[in-house]
C-alpha cells in the first residue's frame, strides 16, 4: 500500500514539473520578434523626440504648456544620449562579445569622444583617473550613484532578453555599475525587466507588477513603484492626484542635486514611467503625455514608457502618427555610432536569437521556443548614501571658506544646470589652500574640471584624504559644476575640509589650475 501511495506521489509531482516546464516555454516567431524589437526601438526613438523640448522645464512642478508632434521631428533621435549612448556598448559586444567585460565597456564609453553628463560624466572622469568599474559607480567615487544615467541606457539589454529577466539583470549588473549603484542600476533593471515581460504580456498592470519582482523590495526604487502603484489604485482617474502625493513624499529625495528642484534621481524618473505607463493605459499619445507632465527628466521617461508600448504592440501596430517618420531615417546613422533603426533591430535580433538559445530556448523553422524566467531580484541590497540629506550650501562668499595664498574670483558662466553660483575663486599657485569648515556627516566640493586644470590634495581634519587630477577635456568641454570631492561617511560634528593646489598637473593639461564654486554640506535625516 505504501509503495502504491508513493508511486502516486512521484508521479504526481513528476506531471507538475513535466506541466511547469511545458509551461516556461513560450513561443514566438522571428518575424513578431523582430517587430518587437523593432517597436522598442522606435519607442524610444519618438518618445525623446516628443519629449525634447521640454526637458528639464519643469522641476517639482507638473509640465502644463501646450505639446505638438510632427512625425518628422523623429530626426532629433540621431542625436540623442539615450541612444547614442547605449548603442556604444553595443558596439563593444559586437567587438568582445555578449559577455564584455566592464573594463572593455567603460574603456570604449569613455574615449567614445561624445559629450556626457551627470553619473556618466563622472563614471569616464573615473576611468580617466584610473578607478574601474564597478568602482567608478560606486558612492565612494560618485555622488551621481543613484542617478538616472544606466535606465536611460539599458534599454538594448532588456529588448534582447524577451522573457528572460533574470539574463537581462545579469548584464545590468556588468553593465550598470560601470556608472551607477544601488537604485541607480536598479533603474536599469527594472526598465529591462519591463521590456521582457512585455514581450509575452498584454496587460500593462502585470507587465508593471512583474518587472518590480526583478529588485529588492527593500530598496528605495522598488518603494517607489509600490506607492505609485498604490496611489493609482486610490487615484484611479487622476494622474493629478497621484502625482501630487507622490512628490510630496519622494519629490526631494536626489542627493546629486543638492538644495534643488533639479532630480535626476532614477528612482523618482522611473516613477514617472510608471505612473504614463497605468494611468495612459496603452495609449501611446495619452502614456508620453502623461510621463512628460511628471516633470524633470521629461524626455527620458516617456522614451521608455513608450519603448514598452512598442515591444508589447510591435512596430506594425504602432499608430502612424508616432511612427511615420522613421522611415525616411531608417537607414540614417545615429551620431557616434555605426547603427542605423534597421542596423540596430537586425543586431538586437542577433542578440536576442543567441540569449535565447543559451538560456535553455532553441529556434526551429524560424520559431523561437523561450524558456521563459521568473523575475528574481539581486541578492545584496545595495543602498548608496542611507540616511543622508543635503543641509547647506556654501558659496565662495560664505564666512566658513578662509582662502591662503593668491587666489582670484572668476565670474559665472550665464547658466548653470545643477547650482546656481556667484562665482569660482581660481588660482594656479603652487600651494594655494582653500579650507571650509563645517558641521555635519558629510561634504562636497563643487569647481571646474578643465583643460587647464592641475592637481590638489584633499585633507579632511588635517588629514590627507585623497588627491585629485582636474583636468578634464572633452569634444571642447571640460565642466562646471564638477564634483571635485565627496565624503558622506564623516562621524556627526564639525569638521575641517582643505583643498591643497600641488602646482603640478598631467601631461595633458595646459596649466596646473585649481577652481572652486562652493561647498555642499551633508547630515543624517
Amino acid at each position: 500500500m505504501k509503495t502504491k501511495i508513493v508511486l502516486v506521489i512521484f508521479i504526481s509531482l513528476l506531471m507538475s514539473l513535466l506541466a511547469c516546464s511545458k509551461s516556461d516555454i513560450k513561443t514566438i516567431s522571428v518575424t513578431e520578434l523582430q517587430d518587437k524589437i523593432a517597436g522598442g526601438w522606435a519607442g524610444k526613438m519618438f518618445g525623446v523626440s516628443y519629449g525634447a523640448p521640454t526637458e528639464f522645464r519643469a522641476m517639482g512642478e507638473m509640465y502644463t504648456d501646450s505639446l505638438t508632434w510632427e512625425p518628422n521631428r523623429v530626426t532629433n533621435s540621431l542625436q540623442q544620449d539615450d541612444l547614442y549612448v547605449q548603442m556604444s556598448f553595443m558596439m563593444t559586444m559586437d567587438k568582445y562579445g555578449i559577455n564584455a567585460p566592464a573594463d572593455k565597456l567603460a574603456e570604449s564609453f569613455a574615449n567614445a569622444g561624445y559629450m556626457l553628463w551627470c553619473a556618466n560624466v563622472q563614471a569616464r572622469k573615473n576611468f580617466f583617473d584610473g578607478i574601474m568599474p564597478p568602482l567608478s559607480g560606486s558612492p565612494k567615487y560618485s555622488l551621481w550613484a543613484d542617478a538616472i544615467d544606466f535606465q536611460i541606457e539599458a534599454d538594448y539589454i532588456g529588448f534582447m532578453c524577451p522573457g528572460m529577466p533574470q539574463t537581462s539583470n545579469a548584464i545590468c549588473d556588468n553593465v550598470g555599475h560601470i556608472m551607477n549603484y544601488g537604485d541607480g542600476v536598479y533603474g536599469g533593471m527594472f526598465v529591462c525587466a519591463l521590456y521582457t515581460q512585455a514581450y509575452f504580456e498584454k496587460d500593462i498592470n502585470k507587465i508593471v507588477s512583474n518587472a518590480l519582482l526583478a529588485i529588492p523590495a527593500e530598496s528605495d526604487y522598488a518603494k517607489c513603484i509600490q506607492d505609485v502603484i498604490t496611489l493609482y489604485q486610490k487615484y484611479p482617474d487622476s494622474w493629478q492626484s497621484a502625482w501630487g502625493e507622490f512628490e510630496e513624499k519622494w519629490g526631494d529625495t536626489d542627493l546629486s542635486g543638492p538644495l534643488n528642484p533639479f532630480n535626476i534621481d532614477a528612482k523618482v524618473n522611473g516613477a514617472y514611467i510608471v505612473m504614463g505607463l497605468l494611468y495612459g493605459n496603452g495609449d501611446y499619445e495619452k502614456t508620453m503625455d502623461i510621463s512628460i507632465r511628471c516633470g524633470q527628466d521629461s524626455d527620458c521617461n516617456p522614451s521608455n514608457a513608450a519603448a514598452v508600448l512598442g515591444i508589447r504592440d510591435g512596430y506594425s501596430n504602432i499608430p502612424g502618427k508616432w511612427k511615420g517618420g522613421i522611415d525616411a531615417i531608417a537607414d540614417s546613422i545615429f551620431i557616434f555610432t555605426e547603427y542605423s533603426f534597421n542596423k540596430v533591430v537586425q543586431n538586437t535580433l542577433k542578440y536576442a536569437e543567441q540569449l535565447v538559445t543559451e538560456n535553455g530556448g532553441k529556434i526551429e523553422n524560424d520559431v523561437l521556443y523561450v524558456k521563459t524566467q521568473l523575475p528574481l531580484a539581486p541578492a545584496k541590497l545595495e543602498v548608496s548614501f542611507p540616511g543622508i540629506k543635503p543641509v547647506s550650501l556654501a558659496n565662495i562668499n560664505d564666512p566658513n571658506w578662509t582662502w591662503s595664498g593668491k587666489w582670484q574670483t572668476i565670474a559665472p558662466p550665464a547658466e548653470y544646470v545643477v547650482l546656481e553660483q556667484p562665482g569660482s575663486k581660481v588660482t594656479n599657485a603652487k600651494g594655494a589652500e582653500a579650507k571650509f569648515t563645517f558641521t555635519g556627516t558629510g561634504i562636497l566640493i563643487v569647481g571646474k574640471w578643465d583643460q587647464d586644470c592641475g592637481i590638489a590634495d584633499v585633507l579632511v581634519d588635517g588629514q590627507l584624504a585623497r588627491t585629485i587630477d582636474n583636468y578634464y577635456w572633452v569634444s571642447n568641454y571640460g565642466g562646471d559644476n564638477a564634483f571635485l570631492y565627496h565624503n558622506l561617511e564623516l562621524a556627526p560634528g564639525e569638521h575641517t575640509i582643505a583643498i591643497v593646489n600641488k602646482g603640478e598637473k598631467n601631461a595633458k593639461a595646459t596649466d596646473t589650475r585649481l577652481k572652486i564654486q562652493a561647498a555642499v554640506v551633508y547630515d543624517k535625516k
